[in-house]
């Protein structure tokens, strides 16, 4: 049994776990218009206070992009949130970082500062590759284990937990450091995603309710950045060194739709939420609640929705949904970790993050939407929370409590 010894994060509602947990299930936004001015139309995003001081020198930041600055940080919480267990042999400690897009702030430097015919940052290679976050975290750590970079769109940090577990169950790590880092909050990754049309409009004054999943009048979703880290180690090795155990790591499906680049298909989620509760030994019926991939598109709402229906079947009513990106936006590569990170914490608290926006339901996204004010689940036991890429990679990781 692979359990969740260690939480760490760096996200837009901060970097204290039961804090953030508290402020979702307020319904505090963390979204608001970034770039007022710069693009074609108004953009929201949510972002993260971050002091980038308390982990790197002067002379070490010109070579650490935002992103790895942000794994750094949540991964080191993690650690110490694990008890910074010692006496690891550093070869059997690994590292497994789901990251969507690498250093967005160094490559756009370098993009607007060579056009213009300037001096383009010489460690601009270094800062932006995506696996820059691994390595760093990995030197941090002093991990000479496995150090894995999973670049799978949105459900790339799911990918990386996933696969963490699979290791510590194989034997092949003591101890995993599992999680995701995103930070792509710049002009040009904002503005390409906007040419998408994914990205949700919103009035004067109403950014913080741009997002909003299963709802009827929902217009796509908005970006968000952070960092979380999860420590993931065998059962057996936390009793034994009297770890803290916040969740058990039940089951990992993963599949793909290999049917188009960018729309989600329900059967190839269905394979994925099955392949989940199966290593789980779960029904459906066991399982309380689900943190949606929600993104609140007009195509990915009901497709899930679809989904759900097909594998809960009857006992769809008894599963309790939300989707928190209405609250933090999507992370991207990172979005997998932080879900995850608030699954558990709903887990171990019996607490419930509300859906919100919602507003009107979609017909077709006719799901038991956690209402806010009713978040309380005194018998709950079983959770998971899913990930589903462009790319057509479906990620279902399930979490059972401790």
């Amino acid at each position: 049994m692979v359990v969740v010894t260690g939480l760490g994060l760096q996200s837009p509602h901060g970097e204290d776990p039961l804090a953030m947990l508290a402020a979702l299930l307020r319904g505090d936004s963390a979204v608001a218009e970034v770039f007022a001015g710069q693009l074609p139309k108004p953009a929201a995003a949510a972002t993260v206070a971050f002091d980038e001081s308390r982990w790197f020198t002067k002379l070490q930041l010109p070579g650490v992009d935002r992103v790895s600055q942000l794994a750094v940080a949540a991964a080191d919480r993690a650690f110490h949130d694990a008890g910074a267990p010692t006496g690891i042999d550093p070869e059997r400690l690994g590292v497994y970082v789901g990251c969507g897009m690498g250093g967005a702030a160094a490559i756009e430097t370098a993009y607007r500062v060579g056009t213009a015919g300037g001096r383009v940052p010489p460690l601009t290679i270094p800062a932006f590759m995506p696996n820059a976050p691994a390595a760093q975290v990995a030197m941090r750590l002093k991990a000479q284990g496995p150090v894995l970079t999973y670049s799978v769109a949105c459900a790339s940090s799911a990918v990386a937990i996933g696969e963490a577990m699979r290791a510590v169950q194989r034997g092949e790590v003591d101890l995993a450091l599992a999680g995701g880092s995103e930070a792509l909050i710049v002009p040009g990754v904002v503005a390409a995603w906007q040419a998408m049309q994914t990205l949700a409009a919103f009035a004067p004054g109403q950014a913080g309710r741009a997002c909003r999943p299963f709802a009827a009048d929902r217009a796509g979703f908005v970006l968000g950045e952070g960092a979380a880290f999860l420590v993931l180690e065998s059962e057996t090795r936390a009793r034994a060194r009297g770890a803290r155990v916040w969740a058990r790591l039940l089951g990992y499906g993963l599949g793909s739709d290999a049917s188009h680049l960018t729309k989600p298909d329900a059967a190839g989620q269905a394979r994925a939420l099955r392949a989940a509760l199966r290593e789980a030994g779960l029904n459906p019926a066991d399982v309380g609640y689900c943190n949606a991939h929600g993104t609140a598109t007009k195509i990915g709402d009901v497709v899930e929705t679809d989904a759900l229906a097909t594998v809960w079947g009857d006992a769809l009513p008894g599963l309790q949904v939300s989707s928190t990106k209405a609250l933090h936006g999507h992370l991207l590569g990172a979005a997998g970790a932080l879900e995850a990170a608030i699954t558990i914490l709903a887990l171990q608290q019996r607490q419930l993050p509300p859906n919100l926006h919602g507003g009107s339901v979609d017909a077709a996204c006719a799901l038991n939407l956690v209402q806010p004010g009713h978040s309380a689940a005194p018998a709950l036991q079983a959770a998971i929370s899913s990930s589903f890429a462009f790319g057509g990679t479906n990620t279902v990781l399930a979490f059972g409590r401790a």
